[in-house]
């Protein structure tokens, strides 16, 4: 069993968006989990910023800064981390007019839509996020 890290929590975004009682992930070149579209936060960076800035670049797609609200944070351990808990803030955002669909880009191999019933499919984070959203009645079975 790893022992907890010293260092603070990892914060991140990740991008809630569920099309029919499914949420969308990602999987990068190096990772066999899905994750939630985002990523850390640079400098300076707010969450709001980061989120539009992450999604542009892993997923091509246009999101309208106005829109941008909270949704949760989820705190775990994270995927590959040697224990280091990652926070991340799952905000939701709508699509600018005339966006693209989300297509996998940058570090981003692969992207595919989960229910309630695929937490094994994501790390522990995004378990609590499937969790929350299922409590809620968003995500279908």
């Amino acid at each position: 069993m790893t022992s907890p890290s010293p260092l603070a929590p990892l914060k991140t975004v990740g991008w809630i968006h569920v099309v029919d009682g499914r949420l969308l992930v990602v999987r990068s070149r190096d990772n066999d989990l899905f994750f939630m579209p985002g990523g850390k936060l640079d400098p300076g960076e707010s969450d709001e910023q980061a989120l539009v800035r992450e999604i542009e670049e892993e997923l091509g797609v246009l999101l309208d800064p106005a829109t941008v609200r909270s949704g949760l944070v989820a705190e775990a351990p994270g995927h590959g981390l040697d224990g280091r808990l990652v926070r991340m803030h799952c905000l939701y955002a709508d699509l600018l007019p005339g966006s693209p669909e989300p297509a996998p880009r940058a570090e981003v191999r692969e992207l595919t839509w989960v229910t309630a019933n695929d937490a094994h499919r994501v790390p522990p984070a995004g378990r609590i996020v499937l969790e929350r959203l299922a409590a809620t009645g968003v995500l279908a079975a």
